[in-house]
């Protein structure tokens, strides 16, 4: 399942978006300020975002170039009620990937928003290179995983949700998102097979669940604290 953070201060079209693209198959989180869309990109993994320019806090294109200078990639679509081009090519300045006119026809949006994912999907270098967080080591294109010096051996579907989590390191990753992720669309929604694997990970890695780094957010999901953001914590304690 595809997800999408939406931030939109309209409240009657939030209700339409948000049903809209569920029927479609996207996993939807929608919120109505700027300052909690960027709550939500700072902390949480989506494969699209879609921003409206007139926020109450502060403006689109704004949060756009936040996105980006933290550094986050992920596809980004604009909703205008502004049709002059220079207002377009401002919003693809601050790096929007692509903008869309109010008032807009839903299939076109959703055939832009498959479109993002779809070209955001393809295999980069960045995909395929070594992956290194706390003291863990992980190689895709060897399928490999290192603990210090010493080698993991995982399942693939071990493997394949520690490199999940490693790809986002401090990130809440959601089970829903897990599970469509990792196995497909068939997954019972209510199996417990995500909490089963993360604790044969921890297992394996020696972490358990209060001390170690993988933190269970109760209800929601997962996300690998780095050493620098448990160092942090330790300083605020």
């Amino acid at each position: 399942m595809k997800s999408v953070l939406v931030v939109e201060d309209d409240s009657n079209l939030n209700k339409i978006l948000a049903s809209a693209l569920e029927r479609a198959g996207y996993d939807v989180t929608v919120t109505g300020t700027a300052a909690e869309g960027c709550d939500r990109f700072l902390n949480e993994v989506f494969d699209v975002f879609v921003f409206d320019v007139m926020l109450p806090d502060f403006s689109g294109r704004d949060l756009c170039r936040r996105v980006r200078q933290e550094g986050i990639s992920t596809p980004l679509l604009i909703l205008t009620a502004l049709d002059a081009t220079e207002d377009k090519v401002d919003c693809l300045k601050e790096g929007a990937d692509d903008y869309l006119t109010k008032p807009f026809d839903f299939d076109e949006l959703k055939a832009r928003l498959d479109a993002l994912i779809r070209r955001a999907s393809g295999t980069t270098t960045e995909e395929t290179s070594e992956l290194r967080v706390c003291d863990l080591t992980l190689d895709p294109s060897a399928y490999t995983v290192f603990k210090g010096n010493k080698p993991i051996e995982l399942t693939v579907k071990e493997f394949q949700l520690l490199e999940l989590l490693m790809r986002s390191p401090n990130k809440l990753i959601s089970r829903t998102r897990m599970l469509n992720k990792i196995w497909g669309y068939d997954a019972a929604p209510l199996t417990n097979v995500v909490d089963v694997n993360i604790r044969h990970i921890r297992a394996k890695l020696n972490w358990d669940a209060e001390s170690g780094y993988i933190k269970t957010v109760r209800g929601y999901g997962y996300k690998l604290v780095s050493d620098d953001a448990k160092e942090g914590m330790g300083r605020l304690g």
